[in-house]
């Protein structure tokens, strides 16, 4: 038969915000799961204004448990970087939305002999402001 929906259901849509004080805003998913954003971060490694960025990234399909995995790119606008998160949306018994994501920072470097030192990698959980 049909699985039937368990529990509340975790939506991407809305702002958020992480434990750095950062915020974003995610869209409604359209009918392919792809949604986009804007970003404006609290921390930078840059001395440059700091400028609220765009986001494009795409939710897997709901599972039975209504917890998706997701994954964004951040465009910044002030710096020659890219950032990609993966995670996945969880809800409590409360109905409180965490997103749990993984990053990986791609700084621009000369030279394929920078490579080495031109990714971070990181973690970072949003908590829904509304």
């Amino acid at each position: 038969g049909a699985h039937t929906i368990s529990g509340p259901q975790c939506h991407l849509q809305g702002l958020w915000q992480n434990e750095l004080g950062s915020n974003m805003t995610l869209s409604a998913l359209d009918t392919a799961g792809t949604f986009s954003g804007s970003y404006h971060t609290a921390v930078a490694v840059t001395n440059k204004r700091i400028l609220v960025s765009p986001l494009q990234g795409v939710q897997q399909h709901p599972g039975a448990k209504g917890q998706p995995t997701f994954g964004f790119t951040v465009r910044w606008q002030f710096a020659d970087s890219t950032t990609a998160f993966v995670g996945q949306c969880f809800v409590d018994r409360r109905g409180r939305e965490t997103l749990e994501t993984t990053w990986l920072l791609r700084e621009e470097v000369p030279s394929h002999r920078d490579t080495w030192k031109a990714t971070r990698v990181g973690t970072s959980i949003f908590t829904r402001i509304k």
